[in-house]
């Protein structure tokens, strides 16, 4: 699954679109995650997961921005990623599974906030993009 130079370009779209909210969106998606699998919440014992929580926010604003640095570096998501790929499956040993349920939730996520743009094809696009960052977040795991 390759991401075409249109998938790439609608990603970067939409990135643009979300602006300054990447980080509240990628925040109501993990609260979602922790939700809808509760089994994510055993790497977060030590915050307070309660929906709008400052940690929650802090941590969605994490991801948010490792997102926004992939967007800007597709060409390169492996060498982008690396040192968040070894802190999250050598360090943290977090199981690559709960990536796909936050990109999962993300998707839900922005499709509630965002129907009029999230086209089949928009959501095709992300969903390759995802799949993109999470293969280079657990490039070896088995």
């Amino acid at each position: 699954m390759v991401l075409s130079a249109a998938d790439k370009a609608a990603v970067r779209a939409l990135w643009r679109k979300l602006s300054n909210n990447v980080g509240v969106y990628t925040t109501e998606a993990l609260e979602r995650t922790f939700l809808a699998f509760p089994s994510t919440k055993t790497y977060f014992l030590h915050l307070d997961l309660s929906p709008g929580s400052a940690q929650v926010k802090a941590h969605g604003q994490k991801v948010a921005d490792a997102l926004t640095l992939a967007v800007n570096n597709l060409d390169d998501l492996p060498g982008t990623l690396e040192a968040l790929s070894d802190l999250h499956i050598h360090k943290l040993k977090v199981n690559p599974i709960n990536f796909k349920f936050l990109g999962h939730c993300l998707l839900v996520t922005l499709a509630r906030h965002y129907p009029g743009d999230f086209s089949p094809a928009l959501q095709a696009s992300l969903d390759k993009f995802l799949s993109h960052v999470i293969l280079a977040l657990a490039p070896n795991y088995h």
